[in-house]
């Protein structure tokens, strides 16, 4: 851990600056180095102050949040950002903002200057301190869709691919699945920790840039060759196969998971499922995917997991990787050819 965070705060409310000056302010080992009211100011005062963090409101004048994050992807040691946002008229900004690299979604409770937004206090603190330790720097391309070949009429070594990633997970599963063809011989099925209302959007902007079928995930769906199911945020996603059919459950236990949806529960259903089940376990904090990858080994499933050098927190990899549970250890750039490369080994 970084011994101070240096923390720039963006948002065009005078209120909302203040609240998060004040909250950041009593944390200790972090420093709130500037406030600015709007996109190009706060582009000046990262080249000028070079924070550590920066908080980032979506809707503002003169340059919106995304615009920033579009503008500092190719700076070579830009800070992370942390968005802070109200759910309800900034959803499909907030998936494009993740898109763009965003580090992080945070919640204000409500959209109007009241105290209630002190209680994003918590929540803003962690997602900081989180960003602060985490390396910068963009993912490399991926390979294109054209550079990955099935043979037609070959069978898949796998039934089904189930995907999991948490922080920095949006922008990395969005760039894997666009590397897939249209030709995928199976389907698959993908975890990330989102806020809800986010996954319908996030699974619209997928599939707007992808050869394949992207959907957020609903009850009885058919999982079918070529078919990405998003899980929807606040609900497990579960797979069971009927009679040769593959479909998605959506449920809300176990209630006590620590993250809904749980990638351990994907992972855990699709090897119980009696499918052949690869699983690939993508940047995030924590460890959720390691026990589904346990069940999904002992299956006799494959495990890929993400390399450190691509992701955005080397967390959720990390803990698959050193517990022995992963075949395969690569980065984002090669996980589409690796994924691939596994599906056709007979």
């Amino acid at each position: 851990m970084k011994e101070l965070v240096r923390v720039l705060v963006v948002d065009d409310s005078a209120f909302a600056r203040k609240v998060m000056r004040e909250v950041l302010a009593a944390e200790a080992g972090v420093e709130v180095v500037g406030l600015a009211h709007n996109g190009l100011q706060a582009l000046e005062m990262v080249k000028e102050l070079r924070p550590d963090v920066v908080t980032l409101d979506l809707l503002m004048p003169e340059l919106d949040g995304v615009g920033v994050l579009l503008a500092m992807a190719d700076w070579p040691d830009r800070p992370h950002a942390v968005v802070v946002t109200t759910l309800d008229e900034a959803s499909e900004v907030g998936v494009a903002a993740l898109a763009a690299g965003a580090f992080d979604v945070v919640q204000k409770p409500t959209a109007i200057a009241t105290d209630r937004l002190y209680e994003l206090g918590p929540q803003l603190v962690a997602a900081i301190r989180a960003a602060a330790v985490a390396p910068r720097g963009a993912h490399r391309p991926v390979a294109t869709p054209a550079a990955i070949v099935f043979p037609h009429g070959a069978r898949a070594a796998y039934d089904i691919v189930v995907i999991g990633a948490s922080t920095g997970g949006p922008q990395a599963v969005s760039l894997l699945i666009a590397a897939l063809p249209a030709s995928f011989p199976v389907p698959v099925a993908v975890v990330l920790h989102m806020p809800p209302g986010y996954t319908a959007s996030y699974a619209a902007r997928i599939d707007g840039e992808s050869a394949l079928d992207v959907r957020e995930a609903r009850e009885e769906l058919e999982l079918v060759p070529g078919l990405v199911a998003i899980a929807r945020a606040g609900m497990h996603l579960k797979v069971a196969s009927r009679n040769g059919v593959c479909r998605a459950h959506l449920d809300v236990s176990p209630i006590d998971a620590l993250h809904r949806p749980s990638v351990d529960v994907l992972f855990a259903s699709a090897a119980s499922s009696g499918s052949r089940v690869l699983g690939v376990v993508l940047t995030g904090m924590g460890d959720d995917g390691l026990a589904g990858a346990r069940a999904i080994r002992a299956s006799g499933g494959h495990m890929i997991a993400e390399a450190a050098s691509s992701c955005i927190v080397y967390g959720m990899p990390r803990a698959v990787a050193e517990n022995g549970l992963a075949d395969e250890v690569v980065p984002l750039e090669r996980m589409a050819s690796t994924i691939a490369a596994a599906l056709l080994r007979s």
